[in-house]
């Protein structure tokens, strides 16, 4: 069964209202014989109300010319006069101020002839006091319909602003994530290919030069400790239970001897320009791509030579690796290790180039900008 709403009960209830005032001015007036629009009007002016909810610009105009109607030719005189004011508010609270406007101007103008013609019943305070009332009624109507505009307008911002909340979080998100894989991809993929360098040596000079395994064992044992103790920096920092971790993964330019010496290479290292005040974001992206570099060539080039030239010119650093191994080359912007690096050099403002080299080999060139926003 459907609901009434609040607009309907209300109609209904004005709708007794006025039948009441009819039935009660017919009875403590029996001086006055009542014509047919004194049954016909009223019943048209309650019946516009039932419709002021769906149509309110219908039972505007229905009510209004009813009212209008019902004094000038009606004997009775109920009070209807207050009929006319309801419509013109709802018509106002629903958005239909210009036709209440015009129905209240009409209605007032209908009078006004109804008076020079004499058959009007209202003296002219009357006639100012209804006119008082329908501005006040579409004042009122006009009032609650801008503020409910508002409230919605004002509830539209708060959805939009906790959509774009939602999706600022979901991007920072996948941003961090990102940053993970970045980290964890350099710190496990570059040591824990040093092991199995370092193991291959260790097996292969165990019986024939035990005094190169040791170093090589040596070197693995260094390098799994390291691996270790960046690992469980990296997890403290995600975990947030480890206040004594550093914020960020080891890696500096000011350690660069320790970068080229983890890489198991005989590199041949050119540094140009200060590197002590590079920016703590460009800092450790330069390192990351330099070791991620030096373990593509320890990996895939098949040659244990390598040149490091790190370069700190015009606001940037720049970095070149290269090599002149007849190993696997990559296709530009493949491989996830490059694509590391370039999203490193990218993030920062800079660019990042790598390819084979027409001598032969492979060359890997990234610029990042030392102003580059992290």
């Amino acid at each position: 069964m459907r609901r009434l709403t609040t607009g309907t009960v209300g109609s209904l209830a004005v709708i007794a209202v006025v039948v009441a005032a009819v039935a009660i001015t017919w009875a403590v007036r029996p001086d006055r014989q009542p014509n047919i629009l004194d049954v016909l009007l009223p019943l048209i002016a309650t019946a516009g109300m039932l419709l002021r909810e769906r149509y309110p610009v219908l039972a505007l105009v229905v009510v209004s010319a009813a009212v209008v109607a019902y004094y000038p030719f009606a004997r009775l005189d109920a009070p209807l006069i207050f009929l006319p004011f309801v419509v013109l508010y709802t018509a106002a609270d629903r958005g239909r101020l210009i036709a209440a406007i015009a129905t209240g101007a009409a209605s007032l103008l209908a009078m006004g002839l109804g008076e020079l013609q004499g058959t009007r019943h209202v003296d002219d305070s009357t006639f100012v006091m209804i006119a008082g009332w329908v501005v006040a009624a579409i004042a009122a109507g006009g009032v609650t319909h801008n503020r409910r505009a508002f409230l919605r307008e004002a509830e539209q911002r708060v959805r939009d602003a906790e959509h774009s909340k939602e999706e600022e979080a979901r991007r920072r998100a996948g941003e961090e994530r990102l940053r993970i894989a970045r980290e964890l991809h350099d710190l496990l993929g570059h040591n824990i290919s040093m092991i199995n360098v370092q193991a291959s040596a260790a097996l292969h000079g165990l019986k024939k030069r035990p005094e190169e395994a040791e170093s090589a064992l040596r070197t693995i044992k260094d390098t799994s400790k390291e691996t270790l103790r960046e690992l469980r920096t990296t997890l403290g920092v995600l975990r947030q239970v480890d206040e004594d971790a550093p914020t960020a993964p080891a890696g500096s330019l000011a350690r660069l001897d320790a970068l080229v010496e983890t890489s198991g290479l005989s590199v041949r290292t050119e540094v140009s320009g200060p590197l002590d005040a590079v920016p703590a974001e460009v800092d450790l992206a330069a390192a990351r791509i330099i070791r991620e570099a030096l373990t593509n060539v320890s990996r895939h080039s098949g040659s244990e030579e390598a040149t490091l030239t790190v370069s700190n010119t015009s606001g940037n650093i720049v970095i070149r690796v290269e090599d002149a191994g007849p190993g696997v080359t990559f296709t530009e912007g493949s491989g996830f290790g490059l694509q590391g690096m370039r999203e490193r050099a990218t993030a920062l403002g800079g660019s990042l180039d790598a390819g084979p080299r027409p001598e032969g080999g492979f060359r890997v060139t990234a610029r990042l900008p030392l102003n580059g926003a992290p």
